[in-house]
């Protein structure tokens, strides 16, 4: 238990672990997910993206809806979500992951 005042170098700490923590979660959750997907505020992992490009007004922005994803964000007290709805004026970059070769015991 730390009774004092708390210092940069222990806030530092706990957010490296926390970020190592949110590694070692992505890590071991990635293969149950189809899509990566990136917007200028946010990392999920998705297994079903849909990307519309919409205009108003002469702006062009991303309206996306991912449906059972995982989050990046150390903050979330449940990164597990069934669906999102993202709306963007930023770039967003989808990739779909490969899947490994199911390989049969011998």
């Amino acid at each position: 238990m730390h009774d004092g005042p708390v210092s940069v170098e222990d806030l530092e700490a706990y957010e490296n672990d926390l970020e190592l923590d949110l590694y070692r979660e992505y890590r071991d959750v990635v293969s149950l997910f189809s899509y990566v997907v990136e917007t200028e505020r946010r990392f999920y992992l998705a297994n079903a993206v849909d990307v519309q490009v919409r205009t108003n007004g002469g702006e062009v922005f991303f309206e996306l809806t991912l449906e059972d994803a995982w989050v990046w964000d150390i903050y979330r007290a449940s990164r597990f979500v069934k669906s999102v709805h993202v709306v963007t004026f930023k770039d967003v970059n989808v990739e779909e992951l490969s899947k490994p070769e199911i390989e049969v015991p011998s």
